[in-house]
């Protein structure tokens, strides 16, 4: 798809991000949102943009450049590219690794709750 170089009126721009974004902000679970990128973005794009995320998880664990250019096949310009992303403003970077590890932390307790329960009844 290539883009028009007609820029669009400001309010139906404004218009289109807001439905866009609640859109996607409403999908529920990841069978919803893996629907929803499979008709929005090709199968590069999708792959561009996991790979990216995955860079920056590995950054913040601290993972060397070598690792993260081994485990995911991407070029160090790559890793920098987003080194760089992550460090000028981030935000968005910042809020998803935030609710990575919100989704990892729960995961982990709700096993210890369940290994927990299951020792209490089966006593």
């Amino acid at each position: 798809m290539q883009l028009s170089k007609a820029k669009l009126n400001k309010n139906e721009e404004k218009k289109m991000y807001d439905i866009f974004y609640q859109t996607f902000a409403d999908l529920g679970n990841k069978k919803e949102a893996s629907i929803f990128l499979d008709d929005f973005l090709s199968p590069m794009e999708k792959i561009k943009l996991a790979k990216r995320l995955m860079i920056a998880l590995y950054l913040e664990q601290g993972k060397s450049y070598d690792f993260i250019k081994q485990t995911i096949k991407v070029s160090s310009a790559t890793i920098a590219s987003v080194d760089k992303m992550m460090g000028k403003e981030g935000k968005g970077f910042l809020l998803a690794l935030k609710k990575i590890e919100a989704d990892r932390w729960a995961e982990q307790t709700a096993k210890k709750i369940d290994k927990f329960v299951k020792n209490v009844i089966g006593k």
